[in-house]
C-alpha cells in the first residue's frame, strides 16, 4: 500500500545524516538525489523516504504516495480525484526521471497534502 513518503526539511542534508545514522540499524541509506531533494532506501534500495527542502512559508504538506496495482487502477484513482473536484498537480503520465515505468498521479488531499498513486512497471 505505502509506496513512499515525502517529509519537508528546513536543513535537508542534517535530517539526512539523522535518519541515516539512527535507523543504521534498520538498514537504512541514501539511495539517490535529485538536486535538494534525498531518496532513503532500506536494505532493497528502493527509495521510499525521501526529504526534501521546505516549500514556502507556512503550510508543509506531506507528500504521501500509494501504490496502485495497474496503470489503470492509477488512470481510475485520477478519474475519482477529479471527480471529487480537488486540484489535480499532474495528470498521470510517465515519470521517466524517477525509472521508466514509474506512472503516477498527484493531487491534493483535502488538507492540502501532495498524495500520488503510482505503479511501477519494471523492464526486465
Amino acid at each position: 500500500m505505502l509506496d513512499h513518503l515525502a517529509l519537508q526539511c528546513a536543513d535537508v542534508d542534517a535530517a539526512a545524516d539523522f535518519y541515516i545514522r539512527v535507523f543504521a540499524p534498520c538498514g537504512l541509506r541514501e539511495a539517490m538525489r535529485f538536486g535538494a531533494v534525498v531518496g532513503l532506501s532500506g536494505p532493497d534500495g528502493f527509495p521510499k523516504l525521501w526529504l526534501g527542502p521546505i516549500e514556502g512559508a507556512g503550510n508543509r504538506p506531506v507528500h504521501l504516495a500509494l501504490t496502485a496495482p495497474s496503470r489503470q487502477a492509477v488512470d481510475d484513482v485520477f478519474a475519482a480525484a477529479q471527480a471529487s473536484g480537488t486540484e489535480i498537480l499532474h495528470e498521470p503520465r510517465v515519470w521517466p526521471e524517477y525509472h521508466q515505468g514509474y506512472y503516477g498521479v498527484f493531487f491534493r488531499d483535502p488538507d492540502g497534502n501532495n498524495v500520488e498513486a503510482v505503479h511501477h512497471t519494471f523492464s526486465a
